[in-house]
């Protein structure tokens, strides 16, 4: 029995069954090729294939037999005030949740499952408990079962004062930021990734020498510096369009909706469909992120400052805070107004500017990074070999414009801002960060000065909340300023421990 009213035990739907058979399918098929190269070459091949495929069939059989076990153990039960899970053969436990401290119910159904209408569903409160325990996890119900679970856990009445003329849809997507895919940093890492898959495969097969000797039969009249950059640019290019391909398949059919009890909902997915809904109590603020190569060209990616979206590190749910793919820079901007219920966005408010003082501390890091490398190899070269002493001369010759030129931009990145109920602080440069986190939910400050801090007059201002990364720093501010902006951002927060500057009155006079 997969559905029933509320009050009845439920079970997990039989076609998980048919789901767990088919993935082992593929396990098996993907070990199996190997080993079965591996043994056909003392033994015939019939006789090796014939091994693996006994192994395949035990593999699969047993585990759809434990997986069989587990469907039969596993019922839940849906009360007027909380949300039970039994599970377990030796080892019986019993899950339990409050109803009224849900705050999350996501549905994730990879193609397998949403061909046969199978879903996961995964309901958490957004406590930070560790082991998971804030969790429970139906694995799997019918789409309709999910669908349901998700609009009866989350039903809550409209809170007074809002507009149900701001519930609808906040964004979808728009094909054309497609383009912004291969600029990321996922292009490279899958470049590099394309190529060692490709090693790994010849590998098995013992084909690792042919491939490396068909490579160089191809650049045999190349240099080797050109033959090392026309392999980086071959993996690059394939790392571009395996980009392309992965960002299709996460943000295809992406929607991000209000809907109606304070809830935003974001749907997107080709092939595994994700639904992820965030009650708007729990979000802290926003963050515009701008990796390098996206930033250049005028866009930026969106995510939410919420309570409860990281609690489970088995399962890596990191993706659960992205409210907007990389889109044109106004786009995010739009839509973090929207989200926050602002009419100005916070993340586009004009910023001040740090004192000078963090432009030459951003300057000398730089520096250090990559003299002193280059010393280290220069010294090396002039005990061992003057060809060290060329690779000095050239790493300097190339790294020290561009170390200074990111120096630069991680001051001008540099900034902060008070916009409405917000605390605005933005910095990085490889990795632009702009947080907009709500007054109200700092709960504390931390203020950081190291030794070359405090001659250069500058501090760190850390706030402290209870959502997202849980800290979010103004990085080298001035003493006056950063000291400022705390107390005016949360009045009185820190005003018992600041010390009032001596007015020229109060001054004691000298005789």
């Amino acid at each position: 029995m997969t559905g029933g009213p509320e009050g009845e035990w439920r079970r997990l739907d039989p076609r998980t069954l048919l789901v767990t058979a088919a993935v082992l399918c593929g396990v098996a098929a993907g070990a199996g090729v190997p080993v079965a190269a591996g043994l056909s070459g003392g033994r015939p091949l019939w006789q090796a294939v014939g091994w693996v495929l006994a192994g395949a069939a035990l593999l699969v059989a047993c585990g759809t037999a434990a997986d069989w076990i587990r469907c039969r153990r596993t019922r839940y039960l849906i009360g007027p005030e909380r949300i039970d899970l039994h599970t377990g053969l030796l080892l019986l436990k019993h899950r339990s949740l409050a109803r009224d401290r849900i705050r999350s119910v996501d549905l994730t159904a990879n193609p397998l499952q949403r061909l046969l209408g199978l879903t996961k569903v995964r309901i958490g409160t957004g406590e930070s408990t560790g082991g998971g325990e804030s969790t429970l996890e139906l694995e799997l119900v019918t789409r309709a079962e999910g669908e349901r679970l998700r609009r009866e856990l989350l039903a809550r009445p409209a809170a007074s004062g809002t507009d149900p003329a701001h519930d609808g849809t906040l964004a979808v997507l728009d094909p054309r930021w497609i383009r912004y895919a291969p600029v990321s940093f996922v292009a490279p890492a899958l470049g590099g990734a394309a190529a060692g898959a490709v090693m790994q495969v010849s590998e098995w097969f013992g084909a690792q020498a042919e491939v490396i000797d068909w490579i160089g039969d191809r650049f045999e009249t190349v240099s080797l510096p050109w033959m090392i950059a026309d392999l980086v640019l071959l993996a690059t290019l394939a790392g571009a369009v395996g980009a392309l391909g992965l960002w299709v398949e996460m943000w295809w059919n992406f929607r991000l909706e209000r809907e109606p009890g304070g809830t935003l909902r974001v749907r997107r997915g080709l092939l595994t469909s994700r639904s992820v809904t965030l009650e708007e109590r729990r979000l802290r603020g926003v963050e515009r992120v701008e990796p390098l190569g996206v930033r250049l060209f005028g866009a930026a990616r969106l995510d939410a400052v919420a309570t409860g979206l990281t609690e489970d590190d088995d399962e890596k749910h990191t993706d659960l805070k992205a409210l907007l793919p990389a889109a044109p820079r106004a786009v995010a901007d739009r839509v973090a107004a929207e989200v926050l219920g602002e009419t100005a966005s916070p993340t586009s408010a004009p910023l001040a500017a740090h004192p000078r003082a963090a432009r030459g501390r951003r300057l000398r890091r730089a520096l250090a990074a990559v003299l002193l490398p280059a010393a280290v190899l220069a010294a090396l070269g002039a005990l061992l070999t003057p060809v060290l002493l060329y690779v000095a001369a050239g790493w300097t010759a190339v790294l020290v414009p561009l170390a200074v030129a990111l120096a630069l931009d991680a001051y001008r990145s540099l900034g902060h801002a008070l916009s409405g109920g917000h605390l605005v602080t933005r910095s990085g440069t490889v990795r632009r960060s702009t947080v907009a986190l709500r007054r109200t939910g700092i709960i504390g400050w931390t203020v950081k000065q190291s030794y070359f801090q405090r001659r250069a007059g500058l501090l760190t201002l850390t706030a402290t909340t209870a959502a997202g990364e849980g800290a979010y720093d103004v990085l080298d501010a001035g003493e006056a300023q950063g000291l400022g902006l705390a107390d005016r951002a949360v009045p009185g927060l820190l005003a018992p421990f600041l010390v009032p500057a001596e007015t020229p009155e109060a001054r004691p006079t000298s005789r």
